[in-house]
């Protein structure tokens, strides 16, 4: 039989035994650094490069979506933007609205529906999707490399230009795309 100070001895190695191993354990339910990071574009002047020239009133749509994108502000005078791509694909279209507003017609039954008004250019983007792994409580986000830009030629396109000045989109600090109108 075990005198009482062994007991003691064999459950305090039991209790410190089991605490190492949960102080040893990675606290892996919270993610902290697990987002695909945005494709930042930057609008310039066509006239002249170097200087930011805002886009009044823009509105940018996802082709084949009903929504405006939500990572920025909506008919809003902006300079800067950064969009999401698409994570299950190598191309991701947008609709890019210079003066976007609602326009009110009749249809032809009558009843009055709301338009999109405004000078539309459609601007597909194609990549390479690379799968990084983060963590257990993040699982993997995309990043994107090769991006390239396809702007669709209309009469008169508003958007002028388009400089891929980082190919690699890996994070959304840095202007990967120089829009210039």
């Amino acid at each position: 039989m075990l005198s009482p100070m062994k007991k003691v001895k064999i459950l305090s190695v039991l209790v410190l035994a089991l605490m190492s191993g949960f102080w040893a354990c990675e606290k892996d339910d919270i993610c902290i650094d697990g987002d695909t990071p945005l494709l930042v574009i930057r609008f310039y002047d066509i006239d002249n490069p170097t200087e930011l020239k805002s886009v009044p009133s823009l509105r940018v749509v996802g082709v084949g979506q009903n929504t405006t994108v939500t990572t920025m502000s909506d008919r809003s005078a902006l300079d800067s933007i950064a969009i999401p791509l698409k994570v299950s694909e190598n191309t991701t279209g947008f609709q890019f609205i210079k003066n976007s507003s609602d326009v009110e017609e009749e249809d032809t039954e009558g009843n009055t529906v709301t338009l999109e008004g405004g000078d539309v250019d459609t601007l597909n983007f194609n990549y390479t999707r690379i799968d990084k792994f983060i963590s257990r409580a993040c699982g993997y986000i995309a990043n994107f490399e090769n991006v390239e830009s396809d702007l669709e030629a209309e009469t008169e396109n508003w958007i002028k230009e388009i400089e891929i000045i980082s190919p690699l989109v890996e994070n959304s600090t840095e202007a990967h795309v120089k829009i210039f109108h």
